[in-house]
């Protein structure tokens, strides 16, 4: 089988680099195409070069239509409205699209999920660890077997560049613990609080957000019950889980059947 043709998208980016150098690292997958927005610095530039590996004959681009011609997959750890766009082009040309992209509204993964139906196949996640996803898992199982006098907080914690909040991941869990109550994270969900905010709802499901220096991305799901309580957590190291995860999506998704998919398919969880 010919090895699966690759493109990265937000080649400069944190995520770019760690894909870039998984892509090269992985059997199975070789870089097709490198792109990046149209004012960066980085364009023309080999991007092996760029992550500190010898030249792979890859120039970082801005031109997506040349990039995608011939490809087989996306990686796609970009910003909302750059994802929405590549998913149209993606679909039309019946790829393969893995994306990490967080911070979506409710119109944006609406559009994502039409390209799925339209013949992309997507792979999409707030986190594409395999320990996040098992931590998922778990924060569903817990969620179902306690009651509500167990309140569920989600703390994050990431670097201080990171721009949308609470973190993917951390929407990740908070929709594991509402389906394991059989609830709308959506309806329930307490992103606030400041000031006089009275006492806590019984049942609802928190978030706390915090950022600073360059920490890769810390979450705990907190369940606080009568004069006990239980913390599952998980740390991310280096962000070459994320990427390796992606990695993983990618081949596992070039044989399947058009569809929206998630790390929990692709790990069989």
């Amino acid at each position: 089988m010919a090895d699966l043709k690759v493109v990265v998208m937000g080649a400069s980016g944190r995520m770019g680099l760690a894909n870039i150098k998984a892509v090269a690292a992985t059997s199975g997958m070789v870089l097709h195409a490198a792109l990046d927005r149209a004012d960066s610095p980085v364009i023309g530039q080999d991007a092996g070069q760029l992550v500190g590996l010898p030249p792979l004959g890859v120039t970082v681009t801005a031109d997506s239509d040349t990039a995608l011609t011939e490809a087989d997959a996306v990686i796609d750890f970009t910003v909302p409205p750059a994802t929405v766009a590549m998913a149209q082009k993606i679909a039309a040309l019946e790829l393969v699209h893995v994306i990490g992209t967080t911070g979506c509204t409710e119109d944006e993964e609406a559009a994502i999920r039409t390209a799925a139906q339209s013949g992309a196949r997507v792979v999409k996640a707030g986190n594409m660890s395999l320990g996040v996803n098992l931590l998922a898992a778990l924060v569903k199982k817990a969620a179902a077997a306690l009651g509500t006098e167990f309140d569920i907080e989600i703390v994050e914690m990431h670097h201080n560049r990171k721009v949308d909040a609470p973190s993917g991941t951390a929407l990740m869990l908070g929709e594991a613990a509402a389906a394991g109550r059989n609830i709308s994270l959506k309806d329930n969900s307490v992103r606030v609080r400041d000031g006089q905010t009275g006492p806590r709802e019984e049942g609802t499901i928190g978030f706390a957000t915090l950022r600073g220096g360059t920490v890769v991305g810390e979450h705990t799901a907190i369940f606080a019950g009568p004069s006990e309580r239980i913390e599952l957590r998980h740390v991310a190291e280096d962000r070459a889980l994320f990427a390796n995860g992606a990695m993983k999506a990618a081949l596992w998704a070039a044989d399947k059947k058009p569809g929206y998919y998630s790390m929990a398919d692709v790990l069989g969880l």
